[in-house]
Protein backbone atom coordinates (compact mmCIF):
# COMPACT_ATOMS: atom_id res chain seq x y z
CA UNK A 1 0.00 0.00 0.00
CA UNK A 2 1.65 3.50 -0.92
CA UNK A 3 1.21 6.18 1.75
CA UNK A 4 1.02 8.56 -0.85
CA UNK A 5 -2.42 7.48 -2.02
CA UNK A 6 -3.56 6.59 1.17
CA UNK A 7 -3.08 9.99 1.91
CA UNK A 8 -4.57 11.27 -1.27
CA UNK A 9 -7.90 9.04 -0.32
CA UNK A 10 -8.23 10.92 3.09
CA UNK A 11 -7.52 14.41 1.17
CA UNK A 12 -10.26 13.38 -0.98
CA UNK A 13 -12.78 12.11 1.58
CA UNK A 14 -12.22 15.45 3.29
CA UNK A 15 -12.97 17.23 -0.34
CA UNK A 16 -15.38 15.39 -1.70
CA UNK A 17 -16.92 15.76 1.71
CA UNK A 18 -16.85 20.02 1.53
CA UNK A 19 -18.26 19.81 -2.15
CA UNK A 20 -21.36 17.58 -0.95
CA UNK A 21 -21.63 20.07 1.74
CA UNK A 22 -21.15 23.67 0.77
CA UNK A 23 -21.87 22.76 -2.94
CA UNK A 24 -18.78 24.78 -4.04
CA UNK A 25 -17.04 24.47 -7.04
CA UNK A 26 -14.65 21.54 -7.21
CA UNK A 27 -11.92 23.89 -8.88
CA UNK A 28 -12.59 26.18 -5.86
CA UNK A 29 -12.41 23.37 -3.14
CA UNK A 30 -8.65 21.60 -4.58
CA UNK A 31 -7.25 24.85 -5.21
CA UNK A 32 -7.91 25.29 -1.39
CA UNK A 33 -6.47 21.98 -0.61
CA UNK A 34 -3.59 22.97 -2.82
CA UNK A 35 -2.50 26.16 -1.36
CA UNK A 36 -3.45 25.34 2.19
CA UNK A 37 -0.66 22.18 2.06
CA UNK A 38 -3.44 19.82 2.89
CA UNK A 39 -1.89 17.57 0.54
CA UNK A 40 1.59 17.48 1.92
CA UNK A 41 2.41 13.80 1.85
CA UNK A 42 -0.31 12.77 -0.62
CA UNK A 43 0.03 11.15 -4.09
CA UNK A 44 -1.60 14.73 -5.75
CA UNK A 45 -2.27 13.52 -9.33
CA UNK A 46 -4.20 10.34 -7.45
CA UNK A 47 -6.12 13.06 -4.66
CA UNK A 48 -6.64 14.91 -8.73
CA UNK A 49 -8.56 11.86 -10.33
CA UNK A 50 -10.38 10.76 -7.28
CA UNK A 51 -11.52 14.38 -6.29
CA UNK A 52 -12.94 14.59 -9.87
CA UNK A 53 -13.29 10.95 -10.97
CA UNK A 54 -16.02 10.79 -8.45
CA UNK A 55 -18.33 13.50 -9.53
CA UNK A 56 -17.57 13.07 -12.95
CA UNK A 57 -18.87 9.16 -13.02
CA UNK A 58 -21.22 10.32 -9.98
CA UNK A 59 -24.72 8.82 -11.73
CA UNK A 60 -22.91 5.76 -12.47
CA UNK A 61 -21.39 5.48 -9.24
CA UNK A 62 -24.94 6.32 -6.99
CA UNK A 63 -26.51 3.65 -9.55
CA UNK A 64 -23.67 0.86 -8.54
CA UNK A 65 -24.02 1.95 -4.42
CA UNK A 66 -27.50 2.22 -4.94
CA UNK A 67 -28.27 -1.54 -5.76
CA UNK A 68 -26.23 -2.56 -2.57
CA UNK A 69 -27.13 0.19 0.30
CA UNK A 70 -29.95 0.09 3.09
CA UNK A 71 -30.98 3.34 1.82
CA UNK A 72 -31.41 5.75 -1.01
CA UNK A 73 -27.26 7.15 -1.46
CA UNK A 74 -28.14 10.65 -0.62
CA UNK A 75 -29.95 9.72 2.76
CA UNK A 76 -26.23 8.03 3.74
CA UNK A 77 -24.24 10.01 5.75
CA UNK A 78 -22.48 12.49 3.75
CA UNK A 79 -18.79 11.37 5.53
CA UNK A 80 -19.61 7.26 4.45
CA UNK A 81 -20.98 8.67 1.12
CA UNK A 82 -18.02 10.41 0.20
CA UNK A 83 -15.52 7.38 1.79
CA UNK A 84 -18.18 4.62 -0.71
CA UNK A 85 -17.95 6.73 -3.51
CA UNK A 86 -14.53 6.83 -3.85
CA UNK A 87 -13.99 3.03 -3.20
CA UNK A 88 -16.86 2.53 -5.71
CA UNK A 89 -15.11 4.83 -8.26
CA UNK A 90 -11.67 2.50 -7.31
CA UNK A 91 -13.42 -0.56 -7.66
CA UNK A 92 -14.75 0.22 -11.05
CA UNK A 93 -11.78 1.98 -12.68
CA UNK A 94 -8.60 1.17 -10.63
CA UNK A 95 -8.65 -2.29 -11.60
CA UNK A 96 -4.51 -2.16 -11.22
CA UNK A 97 -5.40 -1.93 -6.94
CA UNK A 98 -6.41 -5.24 -5.75
CA UNK A 99 -9.92 -5.40 -4.23
CA UNK A 100 -8.68 -6.07 -0.75
CA UNK A 101 -6.22 -3.16 -0.78
CA UNK A 102 -9.76 -0.54 -1.44
CA UNK A 103 -11.79 -2.22 0.79
CA UNK A 104 -9.32 -2.18 3.20
CA UNK A 105 -8.47 1.75 2.31
CA UNK A 106 -12.50 2.30 2.94
CA UNK A 107 -12.74 0.85 6.43
CA UNK A 108 -9.51 2.46 7.69
CA UNK A 109 -10.90 5.81 6.09
CA UNK A 110 -14.38 5.01 7.80
CA UNK A 111 -12.42 4.84 11.25
CA UNK A 112 -10.38 7.72 10.65
CA UNK A 113 -13.75 9.83 9.21
CA UNK A 114 -16.27 8.22 10.20
CA UNK A 115 -19.18 7.55 12.76
CA UNK A 116 -18.42 4.78 15.52
CA UNK A 117 -19.25 1.68 13.78
CA UNK A 118 -19.70 3.18 10.70
CA UNK A 119 -15.83 0.73 9.06
CA UNK A 120 -18.39 -2.07 9.30
CA UNK A 121 -21.39 -0.50 7.08
CA UNK A 122 -18.17 0.47 4.53
CA UNK A 123 -16.70 -3.25 4.29
CA UNK A 124 -20.42 -4.57 3.70
CA UNK A 125 -20.99 -2.40 1.05
CA UNK A 126 -17.51 -2.36 -0.52
CA UNK A 127 -17.21 -6.35 -0.03
CA UNK A 128 -20.59 -6.82 -2.21
CA UNK A 129 -19.85 -3.93 -4.73
CA UNK A 130 -16.33 -6.06 -5.31
CA UNK A 131 -18.50 -8.98 -6.06
CA UNK A 132 -19.72 -7.73 -8.95
CA UNK A 133 -17.30 -5.67 -10.33
CA UNK A 134 -14.56 -8.13 -9.24
CA UNK A 135 -15.71 -11.02 -9.48
CA UNK A 136 -13.03 -12.07 -12.17
CA UNK A 137 -10.17 -11.20 -9.83
CA UNK A 138 -11.93 -12.50 -6.76
CA UNK A 139 -12.55 -15.54 -8.94
CA UNK A 140 -8.95 -16.19 -10.11
CA UNK A 141 -7.76 -15.50 -6.23
CA UNK A 142 -10.02 -17.73 -5.05
CA UNK A 143 -8.25 -20.60 -7.77
CA UNK A 144 -5.18 -19.49 -6.91
CA UNK A 145 -5.95 -20.88 -3.03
Amino acid sequence: MSQGKTNARKCAVQALYQWQMSGDSLTRIETYFLEEQHLKGAQKSYFTELFHGVPKDLTQIDEALAEFVDRPVDKIDPVERAILRIGTYELMHRLETPYKVIINEGVNLAKDFGAEGSHKYINGILDKLSQKHRAVEIAAKKAQS
